[in-house]
């Protein structure tokens, strides 16, 4: 059954993943509500900013927006630890801030690395880190990473520049270097902090927090990509 996950306890500061099934019924916590932490048996979380769910069920997790932790965190089906790379810092491997993650066709994830102002990407399977992007966030870093469809791009926002970046996407291999294809700029103070991408239609769908709102944009069938609201 299609099941629904939730980063945050209706009370502040809920430092927890919530899994509900198809019914809206609360079926797994992860963490302790409204306290904060570091530790790993049980699972403690410090403002877990984003997860994304493979198809196989595993789980990535980027946990620190602003906590005690700056980390990812991939969970198997049964919420085992299978692995975890982090810590508060500005080398390979490390976060400031670790946003949003995302996972590409051929095995690699990807964090956005919002303090550091960079994409940072490793392997899915072993953890190992496989490079970093940053020639494209000298201004601001990403907020959000998702992939199209078809994985030639990936979308992101950054959120004070309110601005929207398509992105190619590497071939499996080394990533290279940052190549931006597009951009969308947004009204400002919007704030664009997460997004989303319709698997099947390629619409983007936006998290505006300045806004207070969330918008929808249509892919233009065309070979650059481009996208209307």
């Amino acid at each position: 059954f299609p099941q629904r996950v939730s980063l945050r306890s209706p009370r502040p500061y809920g430092h927890t993943v919530k899994k509900y099934n198809s019914l809206g019924d609360l079926v797994q916590v992860l963490g302790t509500p409204g306290k904060k932490g570091t530790g790993l048996n049980p699972l403690q979380f410090d403002n877990p900013a984003e997860l994304y769910v493979d198809d196989t069920g595993e789980m990535y997790i980027v946990d620190g927006d602003g906590g005690l932790n700056n980390r990812l965190v991939k969970l198997s089906q049964d919420f085992m630890i299978l692995w975890l790379r982090g810590e508060n810092g500005t080398g390979p491997a490390k976060f400031n801030i670790p946003h949003s993650v995302t996972l590409d066709a051929v095995g690699r994830v990807w964090v956005a690395d919002r303090g550091n102002k960079r994409l940072q990407v490793f392997d899915k399977d072993t953890g190992e880190w496989l490079g970093a992007w940053d020639n494209c966030f000298t201004e601001e870093g990403p907020s959000a990473v998702r992939f199209t469809p078809d994985g030639k791009y990936l979308i992101v926002a950054q959120l004070n520049l309110s601005r929207l970046s398509v992105l190619l996407a590497p071939p499996s291999g080394s990533i290279g270097d940052c190549s931006v294809v597009s951009t969308i700029q947004l009204a400002d103070q919007v704030l664009p902090h997460l997004l989303e991408v319709d698997r099947k239609t390629g619409a983007v769908y936006v998290a505006e927090i300045g806004a207070k709102q969330i918008q929808k944009y249509i892919p233009w069938h065309s070979r650059t990509p481009a996208f209307g609201a």
